[in-house]
């Protein structure tokens, strides 16, 4: 905030609000001390907009600050829904020298942008009051009057205040140039901050974060002139920092922001189902260890704030969120983001609920035998208490309590009279109460005569019906028939028609004198059916018939399969199970996972009656499987088949931007761009339709798939009046059509033919021998144009070829020859409407040799040599002139003067001649030879040896813009002036005179049209004066 607490408002007075933007309130520029927090806001108006708004923070013009937050940098956004105002907020902690700059918040929504400039200003952290005295207590101190007046401290900050009035900026002395503002680089590269100095012995320090750095292999620091240089290596996020350039008093700084790769998930997350006080373990796993990630709930950002209720995990690339006791407002879609990608998970939480498998069932034992009782619940975690006629059961030699996973057993050995009663069971925790009761079976002993029929004492405790038992599969049945005679009976069991006589096994038979035992370990369905027991004696005889019914879990539920998908739900059908087991079905249990994942969550608590489902909140783009559970009285069975796995799906949005491309008699061409939106599905490709105008019966156009965004619609009838639509495709279905909105006529629509040459042809075209000549020239024109080639009114030759195609014409030589150039016509043409252009090609060689090479006049330590063209310019002259060159530069004129020769050789000169095809293959040898002799020997050339000498020239004037002339050295030097226009250019910077071994030279730095003119030179010595001018036409200005 800004300063001593004043608000921005008071210092910066707001912006009038521009009508046509988004901002209520704009960001507003801010003076902030070194170390101090800062934050600014920014207030849109939501009512303009159909999207939900999105902002990003900028520093400068590129450095998008989203990858910073979560260190210095915390971003904030609201919104009120009353007043519908977005309140977005930037949050700078500590603030450092290297944040000062301009920043910029831009605003977009669905078709509305926005953006907005703001300043931050950092000053250095003010020491304490009345330390450090030195030399400059004694100056005047005007930052309170600065504060108290503007808001600032500085007259820095009153400039920016007052836009329109420029401030003083301070004069840097030290630096030529200073850091920039901001660096970017990317994790593991190197970079390089450079300033320049003014002065080269200036003493320079480098600082990060206010610590001095020294160098190492880490940090480099170079001297390259003035620029001094600091190289950081390696640079990693411990590098992301302010850093400080300092010459004296003077400072430079700036901020590396160190930007990592892209992050990418290896391993996302999985959906999960708990109840309410379970501990959530989210797991995902990414590409890098101690990589910066971001997890969101709802779409809200997780942050440390949130420690009491979150807690953030990190193991190597293993990244985890930890709810340790979950409740119901932590029911949502999470996500875990990076800089490369994003993974998200539903977590659901739910009420504990209990739900009972297997019920107590009642018990008839007689003394002395052993009582079970058996339950199963839901949940194999839940502990529970025996009860007995409301009395907690205490365990004991002869009592027993179990608990094996889902199942709570109580065991009583050696039932006694006083072991009859009521057991309830209770599960710790719920509401829930299992009871069973207990009948003691007394055996009582009478007297009865020797001769007694045989009597079937039979009791059928837990029946359903008369002589009925039912029992669960799994459990134990044991049936006890008491039975009576004298003397003992012979006892036969019947199950059907068979005779069961098993002593061993699974179900067997236990005889005693009185009593006859049916006893099946384990039911299955097998046992079902009916027994028979019959008793005989010398007395009578006795039967009884029981009817033994197993009942089950149901089999799992028939076809279980998804009939329709859309963008996030899928309707999910199945058929009833074959079997029900022996219980009617209350209903199911739909359950879906992500394909590849191994948890399974349940959709619905609360069975299902129907036999259909549909299932929603999936996400577009990821597969999934599904599979039905069936429930009745028993319990929960077995899972059915999983489907195939199925991805949520919708169809893409209408194509945009349909057109009419071009029609004709039977053909019309169409053109659209992609839908807005497509989806996870992707596009397939598009159909075309067309319908006759006031019909509403839609033909297609194509029967196969058109994968680009263009389509030529065939076989249409001439003259009719169509519409035509296109529709997008993909595995969910057609998308909405888009539709012309104007039938279109299928007719012919003629165009006049035209010629586009291109610009490089429009003058002479120049190839090599041996080349290939490639011209491309296109033309418009409908119907299709007849296009013509011909050479100067002649057809062209069998070397020559050309194709023409709707759009264009190619002229093409495989290698070409001289005897190519010329000028070509090309006539387009349709019907009574023609176009024709002209190209002129020409095909160059190398030159020939130049003429009569000779050396025309040697002086000092210089020779001129004269030549004549070559005869062959190798087609090459109406284009570009012969240039000629010698050994040190090149010259058009043919003749040169070849100086700084050695005194005492002799020389022969070649010369070669160049076009723009090469020099030429063999070079013309002088004539005669340049022999430069040593000094007192004399030439031969007129040169005496007496004191005094008239100055004269020996060469004539040359007519070039480099003008140079020779004035052989005597015993009395002249002093030479250079002319121009009668006026003595010495003075003039840009003239630069020179006077070696008698060659006077006058060089024209960067000549211009104003350097036209006469131009003369005088050399004047004790004897003699000359004069030399350069002629009447004078010195032409240089062109272009």
């Amino acid at each position: 905030a800004p300063p001593d607490g004043s608000r921005a408002d008071d210092i910066h007075p707001p912006e009038q609000r521009d009508p046509d933007g988004l901002f209520i309130n704009k960001p507003q520029s801010v003076l902030v001390e070194s170390g101090k927090d800062v934050a600014v806001v920014a207030r849109v108006d939501g009512a303009q907009l159909s999207a939900k708004a999105a902002v990003k923070w900028f520093k400068g013009k590129w450095l998008e600050l989203g990858s910073k937050s979560g260190t210095r940098f915390q971003f904030k956004e609201a919104f009120d829904k009353e007043s519908k105002v977005y309140t977005f907020e930037l949050n700078i902690s500590k603030v450092v020298v290297g944040d000062r700059g301009d920043y910029r918040c831009e605003v977009t929504a669905k078709d509305k942008k926005d953006s907005c400039s703001f300043n931050i200003d950092v000053e250095g952290e003010r020491g304490p009051r009345g330390d450090n005295k030195d030399d400059a207590a004694g100056e005047l101190d005007f930052s309170g009057l600065l504060k108290k007046r503007w808001g600032h401290r500085s007259v820095q900050g009153r400039a920016r205040v007052h836009k329109g009035v420029r401030g003083c900026a301070r004069v840097h002395k030290a630096f030529v140039r200073k850091l920039d503002p901001a660096y970017q680089v990317d994790k593991g590269n190197k970079i390089k901050l450079v300033v320049e100095l003014s002065d080269p012995d200036l003493p320079l320090k480098w600082y990060k974060n206010g610590q001095l750095l020294k160098p190492s292999t880490k940090y480099v620091f170079e001297n390259v002139g003035l620029k001094r240089i600091l190289t950081i290596h390696k640079c990693s996020l411990a590098d992301d920092a302010a850093y400080e350039c300092r010459v004296n008093d003077e400072k430079s700084f700036t901020e590396v922001f160190v930007k990592e790769p892209p992050v990418t998930i290896e391993k996302g997350l999985d959906d999960q189902q708990v109840f309410v006080g379970d501990r959530v373990v989210l797991e995902a796993e990414v590409s890098e260890e101690g990589a910066q990630v971001m997890w969101l709930k709802d779409g809200v950002e997780l942050t440390r704030d949130d420690a009491f209720k979150y807690r953030f995990k990190k193991d190597g690339k293993k990244h985890y969120l930890i709810i340790n006791e979950a409740t119901k407002e932590d029911t949502g879609h999470y996500k875990l983001m990076t800089n490369g990608g994003e993974s998200e998970a539903e977590v659901i939480v739910e009420e504990k609920k209990l739900e009972v498998l297997q019920d107590i069932a009642d018990l008839t034992v007689r003394a002395a035998e052993q009582a079970v009782f058996k339950c199963e619940v839901s949940d194999e975690k839940v502990t529970g208490k025996w009860y007995k006629n409301g009395v907690e059961v205490r365990p004991s030699k002869r009592i027993r309590m179990a608990h094996n996973g889902r199942f709570h057993t109580l065991v009583i050995d050696d039932v006694r009279p006083e072991d009859e009663g009521d057991y309830t069971f209770i599960p710790d925790g719920y509401a829930l109460s299992l009871s069973a009761k207990l009948n003691f079976l007394e055996i009582k002993v009478e007297y009865v005569p020797k001769q007694e029929p045989p009597k079937i004492h039979l009791d059928c405790s837990g029946k359903t019906a008369e002589n009925t038992i039912v029992v669960v599969a799994g459990n134990k049945l044991r049936l006890d028939v008491p039975i009576t005679g004298e003397p003992a009976p012979t006892v036969t069991w019947w199950k059907g028609e068979q005779t069961f006589t098993d002593t061993e096994g699974r179900a067997h038979l236990e005889q005693q004198s009185d009593l006859s035992s049916l006893v099946i370990e384990s039911a299955e369905r097998g046992d079902e059916g009916q027994y028979r027991i019959t008793v005989t004696n010398p007395a009578g005889e006795d039967s009884a018939t029981i009817t033994i019914k197993v009942v089950d879990v149901p089999d799992p539920p028939e076809a279980v399969r998804v009939t329709s998908v859309g963008e996030d739900w899928a309707t999910l059908v199945w058929e009833p199970p074959k079997f029900d087991g022996g219980q009617p079905v209350t209903g199911y249990l739909v359950e879906r996972k992500k394909k590849g994942s191994m948890r399974w969550m349940k959709l619905n608590f609360e069975v299902l009656a129907a036999t259909t489902f549909e299932s929603t909140r999936m996400i577009e783009g990821v597969f999934y499987e599904m599979r039905v559970l069936a429930v009745n009285r028993i319990g929960v069975s077995a899972p059915s088949r999983n489907t195939q796995p199925f991805m949520p799906l919708a169809p893409t949005s209408e194509p945009t931007h349909l057109t009419l491309e071009d029609v004709t008699d039977t053909t019309a061409t169409l053109k659209w761009r992609p839908p807005d939106r497509v989806g996870a599905g992707g596009i397939d490709g598009y159909l075309v339709e067309y319908c006759q105008e006031g019909s509403s019966e839609w033909l297609p156009a194509n029967t196969e798939l058109v994968e680009r965004c263009g389509f030529t619609a065939r076989g249409l009838p001439t003259g009719a009046r169509l519409l035509f639509r296109v529709v997008g495709v993909n595995m969910a279905g057609r998308s909405p059509p888009a539709t012309l909105l104007q039938p279109v006529t299928i007719r012919e629509i003629v165009e006049r033919p035209r010629i586009r040459l291109p610009r490089h042809l429009r003058q002479t075209y120049v190839r090599r021998v041996g080349e290939q000549v490639n011209l491309v020239v296109p033309f418009q024109g409908k119907p299709r144009p007849c296009v013509t080639w011909t050479k100067e009114g002649q057809p062209l030759g069998a070397d020559v070829a050309t194709r023409t195609s709707d759009l264009d014409t190619v002229f093409f030589i495989r290698t070409a020859a001289r005897a190519h150039s010329g000028r070509y016509e090309l006539r387009v043409r349709i019907e009574n409407m023609e176009d024709a252009a002209n190209i002129n090609l020409r095909v160059v060689e190398r030159p020939g040799p130049p003429q009569a090479v000779q050396v025309r006049e040697v002086w000092g330590f210089n020779a001129q040599l004269e030549w004549e063209p070559p005869k062959d310019d190798g087609n090459s002259q109406p284009c570009t002139p012969i240039e000629w060159f010698t050994v040190y530069e090149h010259n058009r004129a043919p003749r040169c003067v070849v100086s700084e020769l050695v005194m005492g050789n002799e020389y022969l000169f070649r010369v070669f001649s160049e076009n723009m095809c090469g020099t030429s293959e063999a070079a013309a040898l002088s004539r005669n030879t340049a022999r430069i002799p040593k000094a007192g020997t004399g030439t031969g050339r007129g040169r005496d040896g007496d004191r005094g000498h008239r100055v004269s020239p020996l060469s004539p004037w040359p007519q070039v813009t480099l003008v140079t002339g020779h004035c052989p050295p005597r015993p009395h030097p002249p002093k030479v002036t250079w002319l121009k226009n009668q006026q003595d250019v010495g003075a003039d910077p840009r003239f630069l005179a020179r006077h070696s071994q008698g060659v006077l030279t006058l060089l024209i730095r960067k000549p211009g049209p104003v350097d036209g003119g006469t131009y003369g030179c005088r050399a004047v010595n004790e004897i003699n004066e000359y004069a030399l001018g350069a002629g009447p036409g004078g010195i032409p200005a240089p062109q272009g």
